[in-house]
């Protein structure tokens, strides 16, 4: 296994920038997920550890050794990429052995290897088949035996389940989970799915624009974004954003909304005093509800209800903003009601109104 360590990590092709200068470590063992939309920089970061891309200005270490002039066959890297690539006129034996064989590995300890790595994947009665014959979830787990074979010091996974049907990537997902518990391998695990990031790693390492927007174990991300791009891209149903003036008021300060005052709760008072007058507020789905009178509410006009048998959505027009809900089944107002929404102050989150823009492409 080996830690990892970046520094000022730029890569660039031609004119165009696609990382910016990042900085970030990776402890040895640990599971941490690159999280972000396309052209976001993490399957670029991804390749430079990789050693398929050069470096183009900063530094890669591994247990505090330089990489970057280390070429990639030399530095035990293993990758799993969306595509399997498994060899179609060999059998399943012959795939996961491919590496071994090509590195001179002595035939015994070749069918040691194999024989091990197929155990523990569950793959031991597929060994004489074709990939033919192959589910899309088998053949997915021959590829990983075909990169863990090699014991390498740092595995990445690019995008491995993102083809896979849902089904199948709940169960690939729990058997990745169960490999780094297994293994303790140093895993970097590339992925646009939030879902999965947050499921799977230690850490999560959100990126936009080629720079890291925060880094962070998952609940963290999850609850206490540091920017509006973190607070959007990460969560399901996506958060709701509005537009608010902030202001002082007895004592604390709180903010205005369609001509309604809400008392914001302490632990955000350093923060509105810090953003001035325009704010922009955010609230989970989850952390809303109908009815109650609480001591943040607004009133709103229901557009209109999705039933989804474990849970209701409900969406609320006030004033301008339609504001996303999650509800028990059970909550199923009709189109055009009026209804009092109450916000769970201790969930309230708020940013400057100038990180507005940075959530235009999330809510497009």
């Amino acid at each position: 296994m080996a830690s990892i360590r970046a520094e000022k990590l730029v890569k660039r092709y031609g004119a165009f920038q696609a990382v910016h200068g990042i900085d970030f470590e990776i402890a040895d063992g640990e599971f941490v997920a690159i999280l972000g939309p396309s052209g976001c920089g993490k399957s670029s970061t991804m390749r430079m550890i990789a050693g398929l891309e050069t470096v183009t200005e900063g530094a890669i270490y591994f247990d505090g050794k330089r990489v970057n002039d280390v070429r990639a066959r030399d530095r035990n890297v293993a990758m799993s990429f969306e595509s399997y690539a498994l060899y179609p006129t060999i059998s399943i034996y012959e795939n996961i052995a491919f590496p071994l064989r090509s590195a001179n590995v002595d035939n015994r300890e070749i069918d040691r290897q194999v024989r091990d790595i197929a155990e523990k994947m569950e793959l031991t009665p597929l060994l004489d088949l074709k990939p033919k014959g192959l589910s899309s979830g088998q053949a997915q787990r021959v590829g990983l035996a075909r990169a863990l074979v090699r014991n390498p010091a740092v595995f990445l996974l690019d995008e491995p389940i993102s083809h896979l049907d849902t089904r199948q990537r709940y169960r690939m997902r729990r058997f990745i989970k169960s490999l780094h518990q297994k293994f303790d391998y140093t895993m970097i695990y590339v992925t646009h799915d939030q879902e999965e990031a947050l499921a799977l790693a230690d850490r999560v390492m959100v990126m936009s624009d080629g720079e890291i927007q925060q880094m962070a174990v998952p609940d963290e991300v999850y609850a206490r974004p540091r920017n509006a791009f973190v607070a959007g891209f990460v969560g399901e149903p996506p958060i709701n954003f509005f537009d608010c003036r902030v202001a002082a008021a007895n004592g604390g300060w709180g903010i205005e909304f369609e001509g309604r005052k809400l008392a914001l709760p302490e632990r955000l008072h350093a923060a509105a005093q810090a953003i001035g007058d325009g704010g922009l507020a955010a609230i989970r789905p989850h952390f809303l509800s109908i009815g109650g009178d609480g001591p943040l509410h607004v009133d709103g006009k229901v557009f209109i209800t999705e039933e989804l048998q474990d849970q209701n959505l409900i969406f609320v027009d006030v004033g301008d903003t339609r504001f996303t809900l999650v509800a028990h089944p059970s909550v199923t107002p009709r189109r055009g009601e009026a209804v009092r929404v109450s916000i769970d102050p201790e969930h309230l989150l708020l940013f400057p109104r100038s990180q507005a823009g940075k959530i235009e492409s999330l809510v497009a």
